[in-house]
């Protein structure tokens, strides 16, 4: 059962992660008929902290709080990415794990559990910014850098900042179900349901190539994507044989001209779907996918959602 939920804190904690897990078990809603949590933040550095924003925190409860803990999150903090943690707090996230307790992260907050050994094996999530990151300096760990969350029992990783919400709501639904975790979102004023797999809604910049052969012709590429064109038609522009052009586009690049252009009309997609009424026939003509059909089958494989949806989520229900 989650009836008891503490917060594991370091110095440097960003206010906003840290908001999202105590808005959303931290809060007394009880005149809702919902349910209260024994909630408790615990440092694992000392009674004050200091928060990403310059705010100091003083904190009762020390790492004991999280021994009786059924949930233990771990929000994100400032160079996360770099420092040191606390032995004693990785022990205690250990310990909790091996009497039955979750732990959470929110986005950099995946680094503590990694540090922890939590993350071997296991699939997790973590902001797009600090994926190529974890998986490098934790070769073990299986990151997954487009998701929202990923709920791999008992542990549970989310990306940055509102998908933490979606990854405590899932929890809330998966353990006390679906009208509870709604009556919370209605209370929040946020969507209450978005899957763990749908994509962070990111525009991934282009690889900075190590050498600038083909940038031109990328910059053609980028405004003819309503173009068919083909690799021996590529490779007669940029003065190649299509062998040599193939090589030098996937050194450049670091994947293949067919990929790369299906990449930059979803983004090119994305970007009209944000900012145009058009109509899903228009967006497709514009990005070289040719219909509507086409759009929706290659924009859920990249996005993880479809382009109504995508829409809505930007420009709200009526713009669908």
């Amino acid at each position: 059962m989650l009836r008891n939920v503490a917060v594991a804190l370091l110095d440097g904690v960003n206010p906003f992660e840290l908001g999202v897990v105590c808005e959303v078990f931290g809060t007394d809603r009880s005149d809702d008929g919902l349910p209260v949590y024994d909630f408790a933040v615990a440092s694992a550095e000392g009674t004050s902290l200091r928060m990403n924003s310059g705010v100091s925190l003083q904190v009762e409860h020390g790492l004991e709080r999280l021994e009786t803990a059924d949930l233990i999150a771990v929000p994100a903090g400032h160079s996360y990415a770099t420092r040191d943690f606390p032995p004693d707090l990785l022990d205690a996230l250990r310990r909790g794990v091996d009497r039955g307790a979750r732990v959470l992260s929110v986005c950099s907050g995946a680094y503590v559990l990694a540090a922890a050994g939590l993350l071997d094996g296991r699939r997790c999530a973590v902001h797009w910014k600090h994926a190529e990151d974890l998986a490098r300096r934790y070769p073990r760990v299986v990151v997954e850098p487009d998701v929202l969350y990923v709920d791999e029992d008992p542990v549970i990783t989310s990306a940055g900042t509102a998908a933490g919400i979606d990854a405590c709501l899932h929890l809330v639904r998966k353990e006390q179900g679906s009208e509870v975790a709604n009556k919370i979102a209605r209370r929040m004023v946020v969507p209450p349901h978005r899957d763990g797999g749908q994509a962070q809604y990111i525009e991934r910049p282009l690889p900075h190539p190590e050498a600038d052969t083909i940038g031109e012709l990328l910059a053609w590429l980028e405004r003819h994507l309503d173009e068919e064109v083909t690799v021996e038609q590529l490779a007669a522009r940029a003065h190649m044989s299509p062998r040599t052009f193939a090589r030098r586009f996937q050194q450049e690049t670091g994947t293949t001209p067919y990929r790369w252009v299906l990449r930059q009309r979803v983004l090119l997609a994305q970007r009209l779907l944000e900012a145009t009424d058009e109509t899903m026939d228009g967006i497709a003509g514009r990005t070289g996918f040719g219909n509507a059909a086409a759009l929706r089958h290659h924009f859920v494989r990249a996005v993880g959602t479809t382009p109504n949806a995508y829409r809505r989520t930007f420009r709200g229900p009526e713009a669908a």
